[in-house]
């Protein structure tokens, strides 16, 4: 942390450091904008905006003893925010761009004989892929605390400073979300994710 600081500091008046920050923090944020977009290419420029701005503005970014990760996390969230008001995809949309079809992609009885290994790796990335569809699936004020706390493993109290909440609404936020997740995994006809609370 004292080393982040540090490093900050120099930031301010040193793009070359600037670029130390980006490089240890760029593969966390594109994740992030990733899990919410399901875009490769529309993750990555919303994670360029993000570091864009963030260097922009370093000069004025205080330290308050939290990792500045919170800050470009913030920062992101903000521009992810910006980028779905702009345009009003429903849930259904993004996961038709998203290019997968949990109900109708198997490709098992197309590999013959293949190993047990190589079956499991397919199971569980389809999975990791149903579950990734039914997170953009919910609404967005539960599917950022929901892909800031488990995929980007932050605390509680990182991701109320991000979204810019309170300790206590990010823990009702999550409930929520997982309770939502839950149903949707027991029951996908219960709810499509197009409800809005």
């Amino acid at each position: 942390m004292q080393n982040e600081k540090h490093l900050i500091k120099l930031a301010a008046t040193n793009p070359r450091v600037f670029g130390e920050l980006y490089d240890v923090y760029y593969p966390r944020i594109y994740g992030y904008c990733f899990r919410i977009t399901a875009d490769h290419a529309l993750a990555a420029d919303i994670t360029a905006e993000t570091f864009l701005k963030a260097f922009q503005h370093i000069g004025a970014f205080r330290w308050r003893g939290i990792s500045i990760s919170s800050w470009f996390f913030r920062i992101a969230t903000n521009e992810l925010n910006q980028y779905f008001r702009k345009r009003t995809y429903s849930p259904e949309l993004l996961i038709d761009l998203s290019g997968y079809d949990p109900a109708s992609w198997d490709n098992r009885h197309a590999l013959g004989h293949e190993s047990n290994e190589t079956i499991q790796k397919i199971d569980a990335y389809q999975e990791f892929e149903h579950i990734r569809n039914l997170l953009l699936a919910l609404p967005a004020k539960y599917r950022q605390p929901i892909a800031l706390r488990f995929f980007e493993e932050l605390s509680i109290k990182e991701v109320a400073a991000i979204l810019g909440k309170k300790e206590g609404t990010v823990k009702s936020l999550l409930s929520r979300g997982l309770d939502k997740l839950k149903k949707m995994l027991e029951d996908p006809a219960t709810n499509n994710g197009s409800e809005t609370l």
